[in-house]
Order: structure tokens, then C-alpha cells, then sequence
């Protein structure tokens, strides 16, 4: 007795694939999603320590630091202090005697939802952050 063998894929082979495929996806896209807040946290690490190094060229020169960050401080400039990416935004708090500072960048925009939420470095190098991060180091 003769069988034709068929060709091609049964529904549901095809559904198993897609079922598949679908799963995998969910994972990469979590995983990417997790990925990026770490590499835009880099932005917010990396511009409070350009604040904290302009405040200590600024102490160098005066003996005092300085709250204020554009000109006739620090000289960054622009309407909002913002990161070079644009992902925080940064503030100082400088003691009344001028003798010590807080540097707080705070995330914005894609990067609101991070765990760590703000971060923070003072001029004797105390780190901290709003809270702690399930997703890699704040700091």
C-alpha cells in the first residue's frame, strides 16, 4: 500500500513555534528593558561627578564652594542642569559656611522609573540613593 507523504507544517506545529518564539521574546525584551536602565544610570553617575569635580576646581580657587552652577560658579550652562544625555537633572546644596556640599542628580524622562531613583555624593565622597536597586548598583 502506497502513503503520500505530506509537505509543509501541521496548525499545530506552527502555533507551538510561534508559543515559543513568543516566550523568548518576553524574556529579551525584560532583560533589555533591565539593561537599560543600568547604562543610563552611567549617565547620572558620570554627570554628578563632573559637579563634584567643577566644585572642587571652584574650592581650589576660593575656599568656599558654591551653589551655583552656571555662570559666575561652576559655569555649566543651559536652562535646566541636565546630564549630557538629558536622563537627570542635578542640583547642589552647599553648606551655609561654605565649607561642605551635597550633589543630587535626580532621573527624568525614560529614566523616572529606576529603582535607585536619585543619587547623591558629597564632598567627602559619601554615596547614597533614594532607594536600593534590584537592578545592579546605584552607585
Amino acid at each position: 500500500m502506497y502513503t503520500k507523504k505530506s509537505k509543509g507544517f501541521t496548525l499545530i506545529e506552527v502555533v507551538v513555534v510561534v508559543l515559543i518564539i513568543s516566550i523568548l521574546a518576553a524574556i529579551a525584551i525584560s532583560a533589555y528593558g533591565r539593561y537599560s536602565f543600568r547604562a543610563r544610570r552611567a549617565d547620572g553617575r558620570e554627570f554628578a561627578m563632573r559637579i563634584v569635580q567643577a566644585e572642587e576646581r571652584f574650592y581650589t580657587n576660593f575656599n568656599r564652594y558654591t551653589p551655583t552652577l552656571g555662570a559666575g560658579g561652576l559655569g555649566f550652562t543651559g536652562g535646566a542642569l541636565s546630564s549630557e544625555r538629558n536622563y537627570y537633572d542635578g542640583a547642589v546644596a552647599v553648606a551655609a559656611d561654605g565649607q561642605s556640599f551635597t550633589v543630587t542628580v535626580t532621573p527624568k524622562d525614560a529614566q523616572a522609573s529606576d529603582d535607585c531613583g536619585w543619587l547623591s555624593i558629597t564632598n567627602m565622597g559619601a554615596k547614597a540613593s533614594e532607594k536600593t536597586s534590584t537592578n545592579g548598583s546605584c552607585w
